[in-house]
Parts: C-alpha cells; sequence; structure tokens
C-alpha cells in the first residue's frame, strides 16, 4: 500500500511538471502582446485559486504589515519573472527559453549567502562556471543584434528575478499555506499590470482565450497547486530533479505542437545547465 501511495504521489508530481512544463509553448503561441498575456493569466488564475481557496475553507488571512509587504515583492518579482520569461520565448525558442530560466537553482546557491547566515559553498561557484559554459553554448554568436541573444538575457533575468522571489519569500512566509499564496502572487500581478489593457491591443482575446484559459487553469492554477502540494510527500530536493525535467517535457511540447526542433547548440548547452540542477538537487538531499 505504501508502494502505490508513493507511486501515486509521484505520478501526480510528474502530471504537474507536464502542466507547467506547457508554459512556454503557450507563451510562444497565444498571439497577443506579453504583459497583456501575462495580465490574463494572472486575473483568470486568481479566479480559479480564489474559488479552490474557499472550497477548501483556505484562510486567506495575512497576519501581519511585514508580511504584507513579502507578499507584494515577491508578486513584483513574480510578474517580472513571466513577462520577461514570455518574452524570452517570443525573442528564441521554446528550448532556448526554458533553459535560460533553468539557471535559477545556481543563482538561488550563489545568492543565499546573502539572505541567511549561510556561508558560500565552493562547490557552487564550479557549478555556476559550467552554467556560464551552457548558457555560452545557448548563445554562441554575442551579437546585440541576435534575437537568440535577447532570448537568452531575458531569460537570466527572468531566472534572477525568480530566484529573488524564491529567497525572500522562503524567509518570510513559510507558515501560510502554497495555494493562499500563489492566489495572492497573481491577484496583486493582475492588479499591477491593468493598464496594459488601456494601452495595449487586445483585440486578438477574441481567438486567442481558450490558449489564455489553459496556460491560466491547466498551467497556472493546477500546475503550480499540484507541484506545491507534492512537498507534503517530496523532499524540495526531489521535487526540483523533477522539475529540472520541465524543459525537456516543454521542448517535446513544442515539437509536437510548434514544430520547433532544438539544434545540437540547445542541446549541449541545455544538457549542462540541467547538469548543475540535478547534481545541487542530490547534494542538497544528501546534506
Amino acid at each position: 500500500m505504501k508502494n502505490n501511495n508513493h507511486l501515486s504521489h509521484l505520478l501526480w508530481l510528474t502530471i504537474a511538471t507536464i502542466f507547467i512544463s506547457t508554459s512556454g509553448t503557450l507563451g510562444k503561441f497565444i498571439d497577443m502582446p506579453t504583459p497583456a498575456i501575462i495580465w490574463f493569466r494572472s486575473a483568470l488564475a486568481a479566479v480559479f485559486l480564489f474559488l479552490f481557496c474557499r472550497y477548501k475553507n483556505i484562510s486567506l488571512k495575512i497576519q501581519n504589515k511585514k508580511d504584507r509587504k513579502t507578499f507584494f515583492i515577491g508578486a513584483v518579482l513574480m510578474g517580472a519573472h513571466w513577462v520577461t520569461y514570455f518574452y524570452a520565448l517570443k525573442f528564441s525558442s521554446v528550448a532556448i527559453g526554458m533553459l535560460s530560466i533553468f539557471t535559477f537553482p545556481i543563482m538561488i546557491a550563489l545568492l543565499e549567502p546573502l539572505f541567511s547566515k549561510s556561508k558560500l559553498d565552493p562547490v557552487h561557484i564550479v557549478l555556476g562556471v559550467i552554467v556560464l559554459i551552457g548558457i555560452y553554448i545557448l548563445a554562441p554568436e554575442f551579437d546585440l543584434q541576435s534575437s537568440q541573444l535577447h532570448g537568452v538575457l531575458f531569460g537570466l533575468f527572468s531566472a534572477l528575478c525568480y530566484a529573488l522571489r524564491i529567497l525572500i519569500l522562503k524567509q518570510e512566509v513559510t507558515k501560510y499555506n502554497g495555494t493562499m499564496l500563489m492566489f495572492y502572487q497573481v491577484a496583486i500581478v493582475s492588479i499591477l499590470l491593468v493598464p496594459v489593457l488601456f494601452f495595449m491591443d487586445i483585440s486578438n482575446i477574441v481567438t486567442q482565450y481558450p490558449y489564455l484559459l489553459l496556460l491560466a487553469l491547466l498551467t497556472t492554477a493546477i500546475g503550480h497547486t499540484l507541484f506545491i502540494n507534492s512537498l507534503k510527500y517530496f523532499k524540495a530536493s526531489t521535487a526540483s530533479i523533477i522539475g529540472s525535467t520541465q524543459p525537456v517535457f516543454g521542448i517535446i511540447i513544442a515539437y509536437f505542437f510548434l514544430n520547433e526542433i532544438p539544434t545540437i547548440h540547445t542541446f549541449v548547452g541545455g544538457i549542462l545547465i540541467l547538469a548543475t540542477v540535478v547534481i545541487e538537487s542530490i547534494r542538497s538531499k544528501n546534506k
């Protein structure tokens, strides 16, 4: 029975990873301005998550002003992460966009000493160098006119925002329910991005709304909620290792739905980047 439960939890964690992996293909496919896509993603996900919290009787109370400030900063960083990630997808490919943001685990390892009393591990410097080599291989032409380079740079900035968000939230809000936290994040992002509805062309919503619903419900609300819930049954390091397959699933999905075929540079650079994620996850598990 225990093995069956473990397999069931593993299956749901894998499904969550696949659902989250659809963000790359949907982000590149949806024909709307990027900030507008993120507004619809956030607003619709906020509705879904609010209804889910009510259904499960999850408290939406924020305990103090300090936590409200942390929620807000975290939401700003998440919004910046999503917007720049989708720009990375638009400028390059699903493979490059997703692989670029998966530099965030090493960024967290390198930045964590600034947020806590932990010391910098020399191994993290080595892994950071490997990541840099992987990035160089992803974008071998450092030409400012290269859309591929733009995609990598947007992806790296997106990864930085995501890493900072995790480090900030980790310090203050571990006492809150993950679904409730995600609700406030997307709700704040949707409020901050309201102005884009007045300054950007969103007329394509008539044809794009099915894909926006998929992005908000499947990718964001269901995918992230399942992933957060999986942490009840797996160590964060185990979930991270499985989560590191997101670019793999994303590349496969993009191949079938966008006919994107990764180059040899993408494969080699991606393997180096994902290898550092797996190595760090295993090391953290053994500590």
